[in-house]
């Protein structure tokens, strides 16, 4: 069996985290099964679907490296939704409904008060149909007996039909909800696997049926816990935060890769870089039940150990005028985002503040410039210069190293000094200990 998995999107607005999760995992699942990842655009919902949040959407994905192997959009496929619509109806599987949104939240309120489960009551075959009124359509459950399935993550899954509400497929005005679609198209897609949210598990309980009623077997599902924020619950920030926001943090793709991969399993979050090993060790059996928590400050200490072992290749076409691969090697250990190699290129390319010092350092600085002037800058000036400077004025660590630092950086923290100092170069380092 070929696995082939989905990720179906609204496009309804952009991607948040949950939503980059469910990709990320269906995509693991197929890259490791050497299967297809297909991305399928939801966009039954015309008035809310916009070609903007589409764009977004794909450029998300590819910002990820979460390429897809095949598109579709709802929107193009009505014709098929449309017969099956008729295949299930004739099989009487489909019926027409006349209540109006105002009489079902009254009956819901009454079954409640009555503490009864809010379900949906099915009118008698013979009732009148109401005058002037346009019909939506249900999906008839079989009551007959329990929904059962095994899921991936959260094992053996039963429901009791009869207290599940038979789920309306179609709006009166012809346009389709969610279920139905998003069933045929799994069957007509030969999806043999479906990664998403635990929200979603009443979904699949009522989907199955629409499966064996379509005459197809169904695929596989994982019911994923949610996430949740920093504080320890649901959090309506985790709504928000997307690609957009990640880009704008100076978080890489790597680093979003590196925590969604495994948040919610059993393995470490580790810094790497590259997803095969995250997908090697991809397995259902290693996510658990419990909400899975996605705290911002521990992805901006991920992203750091992300860019610590990134390439020059990698971000050469982000980094400023003039830096090499020697510039961001010695830089690289003190970056937390990308962007901030411009603020260390400008350390070494000047100009830099001037740092405040005592009389007894501004005369060590000078015989440190005298030194300077005279050692071999082609090889470990930095060295040679301390150990000179160590041998005429006693100095050492601290008292030693620091003013110096200070000098050439005009700070009292920074890169290794070694890798720096060549960057800085020989004129450019006496002009500043002269200074």
């Amino acid at each position: 069996m070929t696995v082939i998995t989905r990720f179906a999107p609204s496009p309804t607005g952009r991607l948040h985290v949950g939503n980059i999760r469910a990709a990320l995992h269906n995509w693991m699942w197929a890259q490791k099964k050497g299967g297809r990842f297909l991305l399928r655009i939801d966009d039954t919902d015309a008035e809310r679907s916009t070609e903007e949040n589409v764009v977004s959407i794909r450029a998300d994905l590819a910002w990820l490296g979460l390429n897809w192997d095949g598109e579709a959009r709802q929107s193009e496929r009505f014709a098929l939704y449309e017969a099956k619509f008729e295949l299930l109806k004739a099989a009487g599987r489909v019926y027409a409904c006349y209540e109006t949104p105002e009489e079902l939240d009254l009956r819901r309120k009454i079954l409640l008060g009555r503490g009864l489960p809010p379900v949906y009551e099915r009118q008698p075959v013979d009732a009148p149909v109401p005058e002037g009124r346009t019909p939506h359509w249900r999906f008839r459950l079989d009551h007959d007996a329990p929904i059962v399935w095994t899921d991936l993550i959260r094992g053996e899954q039963r429901f009791d039909p009869k207290l599940l509400s038979d789920p309306v497929i179609r709006r009166a005005d012809g346009s389709w909800l969610y279920m139905l679609p998003s069933a045929i198209d799994d069957v007509d897609m030969g999806i043999t696997h479906v990664v998403r949210g635990e929200d979603h598990v009443s979904n699949t309980a009522t989907q199955l049926q629409m499966f064996a009623a379509l005459g197809a077997p169904a695929p596989a599902f994982a019911h994923e816990a949610l996430l949740t924020g920093s504080e320890g619950k649901l959090s309506k920030r985790l709504g928000s935060l997307g690609v957009a926001h990640f880009r704008e943090q100076g978080i890489e793709p790597a680093t979003v890769i590196a925590k969604l991969a495994r948040i919610g399993t059993s393995d470490p979050v580790e810094a790497l870089i590259d997803p095969a090993p995250l997908i090697e060790s991809f397995d259902f059996a290693r996510f658990g039940r419990a909400p899975a928590r996605f705290d911002e400050a521990e992805l901006a200490a991920l992203n750091a150990r992300i860019i610590h072992q990134l390439p020059f290749a990698d971000v050469v076409d982000r980094l400023p005028a003039g830096m090499d691969d020697k510039g961001w090697e010695a830089i690289r250990p003190n970056l937390e985002t990308v962007a901030q190699a411009a603020d260390w290129w400008a350390v070494v390319e000047g100009p830099i503040a001037r740092a405040t010092l005592s009389d007894e350092d501004r005369a060590y600085l000078a015989e440190a410039a005298e030194i300077a002037a005279g050692i071999d800058w082609a090889s470990a000036p930095w060295l040679a210069l301390t150990a000179a400077l160590k041998e005429r004025t006693g100095r050492k660590g601290k008292a030693l190293f620091l003013p110096l630092r200070l000098a050439l950086t005009g700070l009292e923290h920074g890169p290794d000094m070694a890798a720096m100092l060549p960057l800085i170069g020989r004129d450019r380092a006496l002009e500043r200990l002269r200074a």
